[in-house]
């Protein structure tokens, strides 16, 4: 019989410079992981410098605030903004310990997935490929100013959660509308975990985010020998 055992240290978070709400089920909530987490702000990270400006000059001080939670104990790396798979290759050859900086990188695994964007606009062939993935993977953002991509984006203080989630579940039915042969949906952004059971439903297809990719990979360390 296998035994299953909990990897020792934590998880490290590397967060980006933000004030907008951090609800049940965001990666930037304490509570909303089921393994030992510390969170890191990479200062200066801020929403637009990483999504739409797809700044590289961020890649130091990111490399930086991980080499400190590994110093610290951390057994695993990940980001707070799916975007940063842009940066997947050059954390992973800096670090001694795991990174998964994205929920794309759940998308070679599946058949026939699509995905769901916080700005389509900006998530590009890059994105994909940085992930392991095909740069035909179906992607579908938040309608363009919409509430929830004005919070995130543009680091608003408040959020209505039921506008939230109907912004994402609309996005989502969007994506299976235009492309009927997604069977599986990840969510790239690490704000959206908290709406996912309302897209599988909505959409009656298997949803994917960062917290399942998390933890579908800690608990691997944990079995590994």
């Amino acid at each position: 019989m296998t035994v299953h055992r909990d990897p020792p240290g934590f998880l490290g978070v590397l967060m980006l410079d933000t004030r907008f709400p951090r609800v049940l089920g965001d990666i930037g909530n304490p509570a909303s992981f089921a393994m030992p987490v510390r969170h890191r702000v990479v200062a200066g990270a801020r929403p637009l410098r990483v999504v739409r400006e797809h700044d590289e000059a961020l890649l130091p001080p990111f490399i930086e605030a991980a080499r400190q939670l590994v110093d610290e104990g951390a057994r695993a790396i990940t980001t707070g903004c799916g975007f940063l798979v842009q940066f997947q290759a050059a954390l992973q050859a800096a670090l001694p310990v795991p990174v998964w900086t994205s929920s794309l990188l759940k998308l070679p695994e599946l058949p026939a997935p699509g995905v769901v964007t916080v700005d389509a606009l900006s998530l590009g062939a890059a994105h994909l490929h940085a992930a392991g993935a095909d740069a035909t993977v179906p992607v579908a953002g938040l309608a363009a100013g919409c509430h929830l991509q004005q919070v995130l984006l543009h680091d608003l203080p408040e959020l209505d959660r039921e506008r939230a989630k109907a912004d994402v579940v609309e996005a989502a039915q969007r994506l299976v509308a235009r492309w009927p042969a997604v069977r599986e949906i990840v969510l790239e952004c690490t704000n959206m975990p908290p709406y996912a059971k309302a897209v599988a439903r909505a959409t009656r297809r298997p949803v994917h985010h960062i917290l399942s990719l998390l933890y579908e990979r800690w608990t691997a360390l944990g079995a590994a020998p």
